[in-house]
Parts: structure tokens; C-alpha cells; sequence
């Protein structure tokens, strides 16, 4: 047995894949930016080149320091086999044109983030690709449309932005009688909460450029899975279109994954803190966040999670007007596009993860105008608290909402 097996998750995310990397004594995974590798010997060359041997032939295909990134993510995730790209978009959209041909049917969720949407709106459909989308939660209906067949189960949980949860373990099951492929965006989860594959998840997939990175300075995703045969096709697909990760973004993402446990579980800590206190403001129209009882999939994330992580939405009272005067008063939150940094970080779904979006798509979702994301970062949770209720009582006071 591999002895990461045996440890805990703080200490894979800080010695996770690193040591077959560290080379002339070094402590670190060093930055190797060479887009090219030389060979003496021709058969050795040839050997690697057609993959009968390990080593690297060219930026595009294989880095040392990408496959570092990698090998740290499948140690974190328990998975067998990974590939990385140079974005989360990157990386959902190469999965699904590796395995989806015309005539094809892929069944969904209506709550997936935007970007992930729009492939399946816009893109899919004119490749005579059917896209079947079901209620979130539902997993009744979820079963039913498996079961009429089809080639990808695609799931996101929590989701973005309203962070509603699916029954992996239960959607898993479903999706293997039917000879379908489940796939699981766990960006907003992250390996320290929930492990998908273990669930029954055949591909899990990560925009690290959030939580795993964390400090908002690196773009990056993987898939990963534990059919090697499968991901080889997911990396084969990528290594010819070519979005490859950047070296130095890895370095960066692997330098920022050695504080994964610590970070999430003190974001997942503060959100709790910060949903609870929402709860009880009078200008919150509701809050969801899945450590909450009130959550109407509170049982599921309980069961299949081992943290409800540091993203919460909340929608207020005005609307968009209510949005526009809370938001530039708060102190210490960025008003991003962004998530799972150390700094908290809040916008509307309207110009955060749902701004490819009209207004009535976003409607069709359940995702009002009014409705805040928030990423919370690693600040100490009472002065999270303080801001927010200092920037509710400006708009109560002094714009008088």
C-alpha cells in the first residue's frame, strides 16, 4: 500500500506526489519551463515518444512540474490516473468532446455553473448532441432520463451558485445501469470534503484555479478517475487541442495546495458562521448553504461530504438595487469574479457565474437577481460578521431599504 493511503489529508496536501519531483537536494518541486526534452539515444527517444517509456517529449504533451500538480490532486483525491488543463473550462469542455459524438445523449442538472451551461445551451446541441436537463435534487426524474439511455451523467455538487447538493452515490448507481459515464464537477467541494470517485463517480473534475490554488494567482483544472485507459483518452484529446497547463502555473497551484486542508476547513468554518448570522438579518431573503438544517439537501451533503465548504449564497430584499448599495461597503471582501481564495470574496450571479446568462435563464435556473455568492476566505470569521452587518445597516440607515 502506498503509505499517502495511510495519512491524513493535511499531510497529503502538503507531501502529496512531490518527492519523485525534487531533484539536487531541493525541498520544492522546481519550475521547469523547457518546451522541448533531448535524447542521445535514439531508441530511448522513440521509447518515450511513443509512450513505452516515461519521460517528457514536448511542452504540450507532459511537464515535470504539471505532472507534479497531478500526481499531488490524484494522491488528494484518491484516483489512479489524472490530466491537467489550462483552465476548469478547459478541462469540462475537452471531457465531454473526448467521449460525446453526434446522436449522442447527455443528462444534466439545471443548476450547473455558466460556463458549463452555456457548452451545453450552445455548444452541444448543434453537434446533434441531445442534452437532457433535470430539476437539481430531483433524483427521481434524474433516474428516469438515465435509464431512457444515454452516454454522460453530468453533476455538479454544490453547485454554483445556489449551492443545491446531489446524491453522488445514488446518481452513480443509476448512471453504471444505464452504461453511462458519471461525471462530478467538485470544485466548490474540493478533495477535503468529498471524494466523488469513492462514491461511485467515474471522472471528477476541478477548476483548481479556486480552492486548490487558493490564492486567485493561477489558472489550472484536472480530471481524474481511476480507469487510466479512460483518463488516457481525456489526456490524448487535450495533449492534440492543446490546452495545456503553464509550468508556472503549476509550481503555483502546488505551492498553494499545501495549505488545502487548513484553508477549507477554515473557509467551510467561517461560511457557517456567516449563514447562520444571515439568517437572522431582516434585509436576507433567504440564505442556502448546505451545513444549514434548513438546506433542503442537508441529510445528503451530511452524508456524502465531510465538510459543507466555504461557499453560501443569500438573496436580499430589493433586489438588484439592494445588490449595488450592500456590496461596495464591505471592507474586507473583493467584488470578484472569482472563488476560493483566502480573501472572501462576494458578486452577484449576475455578473459572476452566471453573467453568459440572460436575466430569464437565470430565472429558469432559480437564481433571482438579487441573489450574492460568497467565498469565504480564511479572515477571522467575527470581523466577516462585522463587515457584512456594518454594510446592512448603511443600506437600512442610510439608504433606507
Amino acid at each position: 500500500m502506498n503509505y499517502h493511503e495511510k495519512a491524513k489529508m493535511g499531510t497529503k496536501s502538503v507531501w502529496g506526489g512531490e518527492k519523485d519531483y525534487l531533484v539536487h537536494g531541493a525541498s520544492q518541486v522546481p519550475i521547469v519551463p523547457s518546451v522541448a526534452y533531448t535524447y542521445d539515444d535514439m531508441d530511448e527517444w522513440y521509447e518515450v515518444a511513443t509512450g513505452r517509456k516515461k519521460g517528457h517529449i514536448y511542452g504540450r504533451n507532459t511537464n515535470p512540474t504539471v505532472q507534479a500538480f497531478e500526481d499531488k490532486v490524484k494522491v488528494l483525491e484518491g484516483a489512479k490516473a489524472a490530466t491537467s488543463f489550462s483552465t476548469g473550462m478547459a478541462a469540462i469542455s475537452n471531457t465531454l468532446d473526448t467521449f460525446l459524438r453526434p446522436g449522442d445523449r447527455i443528462v444534466t442538472i439545471k443548476d450547473t455553473y455558466g460556463g458549463t451551461n452555456k457548452i451545453f445551451t450552445e455548444f452541444l446541441p448543434p453537434k446533434a448532441i441531445e442534452v437532457q436537463f433535470c430539476e437539481t435534487g430531483n433524483h427521481e426524474e434524474i433516474e428516469r432520463e438515465v435509464e431512457k439511455g444515454c452516454k454522460i451523467l453530468y453533476l455538479e455538487t454544490p453547485t454554483n451558485p445556489t449551492v443545491k447538493i446531489t446524491d453522488i452515490e445514488r446518481m452513480s448507481r443509476a448512471g453504471k445501469a444505464a452504461g453511462a459515464l458519471v461525471v462530478v464537477d467538485n470544485t466548490f467541494a474540493t478533495p477535503v470534503n468529498q471524494n466523488p470517485l469513492k462514491l461511485g463517480a467515474d471522472l471528477v473534475i476541478h477548476s483548481a484555479t479556486k480552492f486548490l490554488g487558493g490564492h486567485a494567482d493561477a489558472l489550472g483544472g484536472i480530471v481524474l478517475g481511476d480507469d487510466e485507459e479512460m483518463v488516457e483518452k481525456v489526456f490524448h484529446y487535450r495533449e492534440i487541442n492543446g490546452a495545456t497547463m503553464d509550468p508556472f502555473a503549476a509550481y503555483l497551484l502546488l505551492r498553494g495546495m499545501k495549505t488545502l486542508d487548513l484553508r477549507v476547513k477554515r473557509q467551510a468554518e467561517n461560511a457557517m458562521k456567516l449563514a447562520q448570522y444571515l439568517q437572522k438579518t431582516d434585509l436576507v431573503d433567504e440564505v442556502f448553504y448546505p451545513g444549514l438544517p434548513t438546506h433542503p439537501n442537508h441529510d445528503i451533503a451530511k452524508k456524502q461530504m465531510s465538510g459543507f465548504g466555504g461557499m453560501l449564497s443569500f438573496s436580499v430584499k430589493g433586489g438588484v438595487d439592494t445588490v449595488r448599495d450592500l456590496l461596495p461597503q464591505l471592507q474586507y471582501s473583493h467584488r470578484a469574479a472569482n472563488l476560493g481564495a483566502v480573501e472572501t470574496t462576494v458578486g452577484p450571479a449576475r455578473t459572476t457565474s452566471h453573467i453568459e446568462c440572460t436575466p430569464e435563464e437565470r430565472a429558469a435556473m432559480g437564481i433571482p437577481e438579487g441573489l450574492i455568492r460568497v467565498s469565504c476566505g480564511i479572515e477571522d470569521a467575527e470581523d466577516i460578521i462585522n463587515d457584512f452587518d456594518q454594510a446592512f445597516s448603511y443600506v437600512k440607515n442610510v439608504v433606507k431599504i
